[in-house]
């Protein structure tokens, strides 16, 4: 005997997973947190993010798209095992994706799900999202629509016309011209400079360039993290690294010892907001704790610096940390501490005075904010 209302739970499953792929492409968070149950859960361990309930579920989207340059993601029908008003199954996506700081990739995908009967129909339980396939490597195409803030040139509607190509975004890295008119003003301003082709190229100079053993304060970076130099330097004990010993100090009592160890490192590795091509460094922060030994109170600073940070001048340096890292941090900061971000202090290096203490690793690729 044919079992109708089984073929109508899954008909009406398959169309739950067709809209919430519908939801994300369409950047609707309101209604892909709906396809939920009101505690059901969202969970992508490869990220990691954990989002509980529509609430969560909603803002958590609404940061994470903020974030996009573009997002495409396809659903291919998997498995649905129904048990009366549960169901379980398995949905199959490839996605494409680049986001505001130039990270960007192709991958494959498993969504394991729970799904639940209700008054309003088949939910979400749960859905757990297992990266199977991963390529990282930089994508031919673009997205059709301008990038918000651009490098250079009029951004106005009024400049817009048809047919025409966008000014380039905050996020696209900078042509080798470019590099190379930063990297010659710094020299001029005392920097030593090197232009590598990567981050994997820029990670193996940073062990080059630190002493086994050497005190080592990494900042508050995007780039370290991406690149893997923060886990060199804070998880491998080949260093005195600084900010481990930081985090075990209670804040209550050791305030005075925390200032201390922040402001004159032997070393300070971190990246910067922008570079000019008329050979400046621009720094921006919440708080200012890491702004110190980058200023002058480490004995030596290296900053990695991914291509799309290279702007023409200062002014523009500033509209590329209000426009573009800015609200990219600001995203971070509310998923990781639950609190805004803000541009509280700004450090503009114009110059190196002492010789030999400043190195500037400029990569070819983008990485970081």
């Amino acid at each position: 005997m044919i079992d109708f209302q089984a073929i109508a739970d899954r008909v009406e499953i398959e169309a739950l997973r067709g809209e919430f792929t519908d939801a994300a492409m369409m950047r609707d968070r309101p209604r892909l947190a709906s396809l939920f149950t009101p505690d059901g859960a969202l969970r992508m361990p490869n990220i990691p993010v954990e989002q509980i309930g529509r609430d969560e579920i909603r803002a958590g989207g609404e940061r994470l798209q903020s974030q996009w340059d573009f997002f495409v993601q396809t659903t291919h029908p998997g498995t649905i095992l129904l048990d009366g008003d549960t169901a379980t199954g398995r949905a199959y996506i490839q996605e494409l994706a680049r986001t505001l700081d130039g990270r960007q990739g192709l991958n494959y995908a498993v969504y394991h799900d729970r799904y639940q009967r209700t008054a309003e129909g088949w939910k979400f339980a749960e859905r757990v999202y297992e990266v199977r396939y991963l390529d990282t490597s930089p994508l031919a195409g673009t997205a059709p629509t301008a990038a918000r803030g651009s490098r250079t040139g009029p951004t106005g509607p009024e400049h817009a016309t048809a047919g025409t190509a966008s000014a380039p975004s905050f996020a696209d890295p900078a042509s080798s011209e470019q590099l190379e008119r930063a990297a010659a003003a710094l020299s001029t301003n005392g920097f030593a400079v090197e232009i590598l082709d990567d981050a994997a190229a820029a990670r193996a100079r940073v062990k080059d360039l630190l002493p086994e053993g050497a005190g080592v304060l990494t900042g508050a970076s995007e780039t370290l993290r991406l690149s893997g130099i923060d886990e060199d330097i804070n998880g491998g004990g080949r260093y005195d690294a600084v900010r481990p010993r930081v985090l075990a100090i209670d804040r209550a009592t050791g305030a005075e010892e925390i200032r201390k160890l922040l402001a004159c490192p032997a070393f300070v590795v971190n990246s910067v907001a922008a570079v000019t091509e008329t050979g400046s460094l621009l720094l921006a922060s919440g708080s200012g704790s890491q702004l110190p030994a980058n200023a002058g109170g480490a004995a030596h600073a290296i900053w990695v610096v991914g291509a799309q940070k290279v702007v023409p001048d200062l002014s523009t340096a500033l509209r590329r940390v209000e426009e573009h890292a800015l609200p990219l941090e600001n995203a971070r900061a509310q998923a990781v501490y639950g609190m805004p971000s803000a541009v509280n202090r700004l450090l503009v290096l114009n110059a190196e005075p002492r010789p030999g203490r400043g190195t500037v690793l400029l990569l070819r690729e983008a990485i970081g904010y």
